[in-house]
């Protein structure tokens, strides 16, 4: 029987994240030689092992929790020391901090037994230096030999990369049998009642990284938030402090910050997690979606490159240090530019950023990237001339698929068969039309010619659309998940359509019959929008992009559902997301199972989702950007609520929101009436009414199958 490598399981791993420095260990507190346990720093696991024992016994787990945004605190018990009796006497609290080049340990030995304890403590520790996607794919890599140090020191080198352990008075053993096991131990003696406290550090120095941790602290604002669901107020909190620790930053560009996607697998730069996860950051400021934006734009395609996906105007899908193959034919370039929708949402945050009040002195130096992002979508988004926005992979050992759902069988038809390529995403053609419209104003705004074409090119895509994409479905009309090579219709209902609202390709007949669709059982009878309806074939509670729920995918669907005036379709999503946030310690991951809310009362872990994950975190901020109703146009002078919160959310305050770099307050009581102040003297308040970019003539008939 051919042996399966496994990608390792993560739910129930607890982590703590400095970017680009994480640690991952068991809900004891320990780091074991198995599966994606270790620290890692920048691609590199630098840490495979670290097994905390009293007397070469492993203290028994009882609990844990966060200690600040970059911390994790374990408590155990060593039931064989201390008084005898039923209640324990001796507990062991271990304290991890990740710092941005290692991370830091605090054993405190805490005795209330009323004989004196003696005991020896100690750290057996490992270092493997496995590339990231060796352990993604559930590759084995052999332990390297440590060398002593200075005193209480511990030494790996290999790749250019050196980790160093370092424990306080502590004893290093690292020669024969210990050589790839080295310890750490400590001499504890205490009296009664008393403790001790023991600290080791571990040092990474990796002159190699392509990433590393921006200096100071975030630029974004945290706002205060009272409301009447306090799931909401504790899932912002949380969210904040680990998007406090995603930050990274390009080596040799510091300054410019931008959210690594997520723990372990993707703490870099990826072009579409990280636009997205600015997008959703921009009610705390605009700052992190300049960064994201400068940092993509200087590594903006130049040439046509078939090996990495790149092309003139292009922007960047993942960067790595090194070429990235976790198995199954996939094999990455270190710059890879193999995504159809990052430009497109490049321009969209672009375009966001400067209605949430981006300076001008900060847009137009992004212009020339703009319109060279607008000529990719002119000159190589449409390979075959149809005026859609397609993909394929060329190379075949790139991805697939190629939009946000990017696992080889996303992209199924209704009866569950796979759709060949190249593929024509629904939401892609909603990005598009947005980005062109978008593009349009950014061009009108700063007296550059070509606003006329892209809205022309707005208005013929929308048409194409409405031809080739609505098809009849189990609850009336539907958009289509794709087309397929043959420009067949692929048929399934996926939660892709979500992404369709607010962006001006429908008409507001067909928005409403998009948002009908979002509220039906199949797709929301989960603990928020599952990615494929359950009436189709290819459905699986536990499928990647079939049939589970994204965090960040319900989050942009609620959002855009509140923009667009859906309050019914939206409160429901909303419900659902609390829901899993309360299940998940108010760290939503990735995603999670999509199976009836009413299987467990709680939603189903998906067993390899990153958390934390930029996008995923940054939903809470969408959620309450939905809740306050705060929609600035800094441009245009005006400032719209319209919020979700009211009667079934109920009420919500939030402080120190940002517009125009002002700080804002947005109170909305429980009537969902809202005030706002702090504004800028120059905005005015409009009336709440619902509203699309560029609405336009709804169609004459109804949507029907093509």
């Amino acid at each position: 029987m051919t042996e399966r490598h496994l990608q390792p399981l993560l739910h129930e791993l607890v982590g703590a994240v400095l970017a680009p420095t994480s640690a991952l260990g068991d809900a004891a507190g320990q780091i074991r030689p198995t599966g994606v346990q270790g620290v890692f720093h920048a691609d590199a696991r630098v840490l495979s092992r670290a097994e905390l024992r009293v007397d070469d016994q492993e203290p028994e787990g009882l609990t844990r929790g966060p200690a600040g945004p970059h911390g994790v605190r374990f408590v155990g018990l060593a039931r064989w020391l201390g008084d005898p009796g039923a209640d324990p006497t001796v507990r062991v609290e271990r304290l991890r901090q990740v710092t941005p080049r290692g991370l830091t340990e605090e054993v405190r030995v805490v005795s209330t037994a009323a004989t004196a304890v003696r005991a020896t403590v100690s750290v057996d520790l490992g270092c493997d230096l496995a590339p990231i996607e060796v352990v993604k794919s559930g590759g084995t890599t052999e332990p390297l030999p440590a060398k002593s140090g200075e005193p209480g020191q511990l030494v790996w080198s290999a790749a250019g990369i050196t980790v160093t352990a370092t424990g306080e008075g502590a004893t290093a053993e690292a020669s024969g049998d210990r050589a790839t096991t080295p310890r750490l131990s400590w001499p504890v003696a205490l009296p009664p009642r008393g403790e001790a406290v023991l600290r080791w550090r571990l040092a990474v120095d990796d002159p190699r990284a392509v990433v590393v941790c921006p200096p100071g602290e975030p630029t974004w604002s945290r706002p205060a938030l009272r409301a009447d669901d306090r799931r909401l107020v504790r899932l912002l909190d949380r969210s904040l402090d680990d998007l406090r620790g995603l930050r990274l930053a390009e080596t040799g560009a510091p300054h410019d910050v931008f959210l690594g996607a997520g723990v372990p697998w993707f703490l870099t730069l990826f072009g579409r997690d990280s636009l997205w996860a600015a997008r959703m950051m921009l009610p705390l400021g605009t700052d992190l979606a300049a960064g994201t934006l400068r940092v993509l734009a200087r590594r903006q395609g130049v040439r046509v490159d078939p090996a990495t996906g790149e092309a003139p105007g292009k922007i960047l899908h993942e960067l790595r240090r090194h070429e990235f193959a976790p198995g199954a034919g996939l094999r990455l370039p270190p710059a890879y530019y193999g995504t159809v929708d990052a430009t497109m949402l490049w321009i969209n945050l672009l375009h966001d950023a400067w209605r949430w009040g981006l300076p001008a002195h900060e847009v137009e130096p992004l212009l020339p990237h703009l319109e060279a992002a607008l000529n990719w979508l002119a000159a190589h988004a449409d390979a075959d001339g149809d005026g859609l926005v397609e993909y394929v992979d060329s190379t075949g050992h790139g991805l697939a698929n190629q939009g946000w759902k990017d696992s080889g069988d996303a992209v199924r038809f209704r009866d569950g068969r796979l759709a060949a390529p190249p593929i024509v995403l629904a939401e892609v053609q909603g990005y598009a039309h947005e980005a062109a419209v978008n593009g349009a104003a950014l061009l009108d705004a700063f007296g550059r010619p070509g606003g006329d074409r892209w809205r022309a090119y707005a208005e013929e895509l929308a048409g194409r659309f409405r031809a080739a994409f609505w098809v009849d479905g189990p609850y009336g009309p539907q958009p289509a998940l794709a087309l397929d090579r043959d420009k067949r219709p692929v048929d399934s209902l996926t939660s892709n359509i979500g992404h369709l609202v607010g962006t001006g390709l429908l008409s507001g007949e067909e928005e409403a019959q998009v948002a009908r669709l979002l509220r039906t059982e199949a797709l929301a009878g989960g603990f928020g929008l599952r990615t494929m309806s359950t009436d189709d074939a290819g459905f699986s509670p536990l499928s990647y992009h079939c049939g589970s729920i994204w965090t960040h995918d319900t989050a942009i669907v609620l959002a855009n559902l509140a923009r667009a005036g859906f309050r019914e379709a939206a409160l429901g999503l909303a419900d659902g997301l609390l829901g899993a946030a309360e299940a998940f310690d108010y760290r939503l991951p990735e995603l999670y199972g999509g199976d009836d809310r009413s299987l467990l009362g709680r939603p189903t872990p998906y067993p390899a989702a990153c958390h934390p994950q930029a996008w995923a975190a940054a939903g809470a901020v969408l959620l309450l950007q939905a809740a306050a109703g705060l929609y600035p146009d800094v441009p245009g002078g005006t400032v719209r609520l319209a919020p979700l919160a009211g009667p079934e959310l109920g009420a919500v305050a939030a402080e120190h929101l940002t517009v125009a770099g002002a700080r804002v307050a947005v109170t909305v009581d429980r009537a969902g009436h809202p005030t706002v102040t702090g504004l800028p003297a120059d905005l005015t308040v409009v009336p709440p009414t619902p509203s699309v970019p560029t609405p336009r003539r709804s169609p004459t008939d109804h949507p029907t199958k093509a």
